[in-house]
């Protein structure tokens, strides 16, 4: 099913909240494609044709599952260059905190997307990509309404922020075999711990603020590989 079919779909059908109270699928206007060429002079990278056409039916929509979703990026206030230094935030859960489609100049697709949250602060993986995104948020509208969506908002990031899964020490990276991890670990110092996300479940992350909001994150240019300095 395409994107735009997706949200069409949606948009028909009777949603609901987790209450059982009437919470329907409300488009924004579209874009003409003269807002949507703006649009991509602002990304690091051309606009995919299944978006294109997505954003020629609505510009985002409110409903179940996040308070809005703006395909423009214009309601999200939100930016972190050491995570996401090209990302395009696309929803929001009016608490602060964003899902961020990961971009770059090679970028075809519009994905991965991320969970970024400041309260527990940490940076989850959330899909490939914005249809199983798409996929996912409608769930929340129909019984038994469960999502990956709600997983991760409601559960997996108190589960990173506490338990910190798969952090490694810099002399592990250092002495890796993976010729990434370790040329990353090379350029950093001993206080520095890693969190690899390029095989990420649903959920899995890291604590951006593991030591206070002024912890020094790095990135590994492209590559979903993360750093924080230990204080």
């Amino acid at each position: 099913m395409s994107l735009l079919e997706s949200v069409k779909e949606a948009a028909a059908k009777p949603l609901t909240n987790q209450d059982g109270e009437p919470e329907p699928l409300r488009l924004e206007p579209a874009l003409s494609s003269a807002r949507i060429d703006e649009l991509e002079r602002r990304l690091p990278c051309a606009i995919p044709a299944d978006v294109r056409e997505l954003l020629g039916l609505c510009s985002g929509f409110t409903g179940p599952g996040v308070d809005f979703v703006d395909f423009t990026g214009e309601m999200c206030a939100f930016e972190h260059l050491e995570v996401f230094p090209r990302g395009h935030p696309i929803a929001a859960d009016g608490y602060g905190n964003f899902w961020v489609v990961d971009l770059w100049p090679q970028s075809r697709h519009w994905g991965p997307i991320y969970f970024a949250c400041h309260d527990a602060p940490v940076i989850l993986y959330q899909s490939t990509g914005l249809d199983e995104f798409l996929s996912e948020l409608f769930k929340c509208g129909s019984a038994p309404h469960k999502s990956k969506i709600d997983d991760v908002h409601e559960d997996r990031l108190f589960q990173v922020w506490r338990k910190n899964p798969g952090v490694k020490e810099h002399a592990e990276c250092l002495a890796s075999p993976d010729p990434e991890l370790c040329a990353f670990a090379a350029q950093l110092g001993p206080r520095f711990q890693f969190v690899d996300m390029r095989a990420a479940p649903v959920g899995y992350g890291f604590s951006w603020g593991r030591y206070g909001p002024r912890t020094v994150v790095k990135r590994h240019g492209a590559l979903p590989i993360f750093a924080y300095e230990r204080r």
